[in-house]
């Protein structure tokens, strides 16, 4: 086939002076924020308080949460809250509440002196982690109701850069005020700083989409349900139809548009991260095994690392911006499977601390611009009737193969070696590339304003 129009470097750079995708960047922000306060940095304040190790390990289940997200997206997709959803709207209102709740367990911790209140800590960081996933939904679903599909590389662009931002104000900036005043203000501070999110949930409006009345009456399983079951209490019926709509349809929905190709779309989706998912975990050990020392470890991965993120991310929304999603997915999926193998180089050529800054540049670049691009893809696989529950459902079935793979990554590592170990990661994403070119195939898949502005 012909080769159709592209967009000028120009008008994909144009992009991101839209008010959708700058709104992005504060939002990203807000959802980075609360992530690490709950993981690395939440385990620095808990062993520097002289709490056990194997204590320490436990808390590393909060992260589960993230995983299990799916389970309650439905009723955030579709219960409206009192009051919020009314005044608000219904993203704008659970984004507000997941802030509320966020803000809440980081006041609660700042108040604590963790060696002596483990279980009070731990029931303030649940309360974090799940304010924090219920924010993740509520975000991905007002960033793919808020524009058209042709936008969502650069909103996830954008996206990336301020989560990534985020992490690092709770990362470093959180260990920086912790060192120079106390652990206490420095999560008194993280609390403040979800001011951020929240004013940029007051300011922007709320996406425009169908009242849940509407979107169930043009169920087809709502309406046969609603037909076949006069003879119910009035109450019960409007609680199984919401159950329907909210559950059930989110799922039919995906199946009916796909049909045939949904099985391997969602074997695509579980496969395209588990590369590098796959290997996080010995990277760390891999640097201090090879005799780096912590402050290096850290001036490369947090200088380098996080410039490299940003720098993919908005590399990744431009390459998409102009040649589409199709080509991009397979660019993406190829280059996280090679930059792998800069770790089996590292591991070969031990402390070499310009190695060290190569591997972690093209581990991040490629890790960037492949999350931007996925993240426009599995928005465009989403309906608009259903894009909490159903981008819950595809953002968890991207991490939980390649974190479960990953859980044996030290067996490997001692039994293989790290260069094997890496090489063998690498091979995994090799289904993902083999994927990514059938849906760059198959045009139906991608959007049309995403094939137009690549080849067909």
């Amino acid at each position: 086939m012909r080769p159709t129009a592209q967009r000028s470097w120009r008008e994909a750079l144009v992009i991101y002076l839209r008010p959708p995708v700058i709104t992005m960047l504060f939002l990203g922000f807000s959802a980075g924020l609360p992530f690490l306060l709950v993981f690395s940095t939440l385990s620095a304040w808990l062993r520097s308080s002289d709490v056990e190790v194997a204590a320490i390990g436990f808390f590393s289940w909060i992260g589960i949460l993230y995983s299990i997200k799916f389970f309650w997206a439905p009723v955030v997709d579709r219960l409206a809250l009192p009051i919020m959803t009314r005044v608000f709207g219904q993203r704008r209102g659970w984004m507000l509440c997941a802030q509320a709740m966020i803000a809440a367990g980081l006041i609660g911790l700042s108040s604590l002196e963790a060696h002596l209140n483990l279980t009070l800590v731990a029931i303030f960081a649940l309360l974090v982690a799940f304010g924090s996933a219920t924010q993740d939904i509520t975000i991905d679903a007002f960033r793919i109701e808020s524009a058209e599909d042709d936008v969502q590389a650069a909103m996830a662009s954008t996206y990336i850069i301020g989560y990534r931002s985020g992490l690092l104000a709770a990362g470093a900036g959180a260990l920086y005020i912790a060192d120079l005043v106390s652990w206490e203000v420095a999560y008194l501070s993280m609390a403040a700083l979800v001011g951020v999110g929240a004013l940029t949930a007051l300011v922007r409006p709320e996406p425009q989409r169908s009242s849940l009345t509407v979107q169930l009456i043009h169920e087809p399983r709502v309406r046969s349900f609603i037909r076949n079951s006069r003879d119910r209490p009035k109450p019960l019926r409007r609680l199984q139809a919401w159950a329907i709509g909210a559950i059930i349809c989110p799922f039919t929905d995906f199946f009916t548009r796909h049909r045939h190709k949904a099985l391997w779309l969602l074997v695509f989706v579980a496969v395209f991260r588990i590369s590098d998912l796959s290997m996080a975990a010995m990277a760390n050990p891999l640097y201090i095994d090879l005799g780096f020392s912590l402050s290096t470890i850290a001036n490369v991965t947090n200088v380098f690392g996080i410039a490299m993120s940003i720098g993919g991310g908005i590399l990744g929304g431009l390459l998409v911006a102009r040649y589409g999603i199709g080509p991009i997915l397979i660019l993406g999926a190829g280059i996280v499977a090679v930059t792998n193998l800069l770790f089996a180089l590292l591991a070969v050529s031990g402390a070499n601390t310009p190695m060290l800054v190569m591997t972690i540049v093209g581990d991040n670049l490629s890790n960037g611009l492949a999350s931007t691009v996925f993240i426009a893809f599995l928005s465009s696989l989403t309906s608009r009737a259903y894009t909490a529950t159903q981008y819950a459902l595809f953002s968890s079935l991207m991490t939980l193969p390649g974190k479960f793979i990953g859980g044996f990554s030290g067996i490997v590592v001692d039994t293989q070696g790290y260069v094997a170990f890496f090489i063998l990661a690498s091979l995994l994403g090799i289904p993902a590339i083999i994927l990514a070119w059938r849906v760059h195939r198959d045009r139906e898949l991608l959007p049309a304003s995403s094939a137009k502005a690549g080849t067909s």
